[in-house]
Formats: C-alpha cells, sequence, structure tokens
C-alpha cells in the first residue's frame, strides 16, 4: 500500500510578510504627515502680504495717509487664516 505523502500549507515567506507591514507602516506614517500638514497654516511670503496689501491701497484709492500700515496688517491677518 502506498503511503499518502502529507503537504504543508504553504507559508508566506517571511520577507514578503515584512514587506507588506513595512508598507502598511510607511502608508501610515505618510497619512500622519499629510494630516499635520494640512493643519499646518501656510505662511505668506514679504511679497504675498506686499501685493495684497498694495490690493487694497488701490481699492481705496491711496488715500488715508498712514493707511498703509493697517492694509499690510489686514493682509498679514487674511493671508495667515486670523
Amino acid at each position: 500500500m502506498a503511503t499518502a505523502k502529507k503537504t504543508a500549507p504553504a507559508k508566506t515567506p517571511a520577507k514578503k510578510t515584512a514587506a507588506k507591514k513595512t508598507a502598511a507602516k510607511t502608508t501610515e506614517t505618510e497619512q500622519s504627515k499629510a494630516a499635520a500638514g494640512q493643519a499646518k497654516k501656510h505662511e505668506p511670503t514679504h511679497q504675498e502680504i506686499a501685493a495684497l496689501a498694495h490690493k487694497y491701497s488701490q481699492e481705496r484709492g491711496h488715500h488715508h495717509h498712514g493707511s498703509h500700515v493697517e492694509d499690510w496688517l489686514r493682509a498679514e491677518r487674511e493671508l495667515r487664516g486670523h
């Protein structure tokens, strides 16, 4: 009588399993970084603030001596999301 040979279930090689775990951790880390990046406010450049402040000044018709400081502060607040 022939003896039936038992076959062990196929195992996933350790390298593939480790690679899957590493890929999952990488994805989680990237998602965490993306979420943190969304929470950060954009820090406007000097040029961005100046351009918006100039726009406000133009809208006023360049009247009112000293209003350029108010225009600048308004532009900063708006661009920083405050």
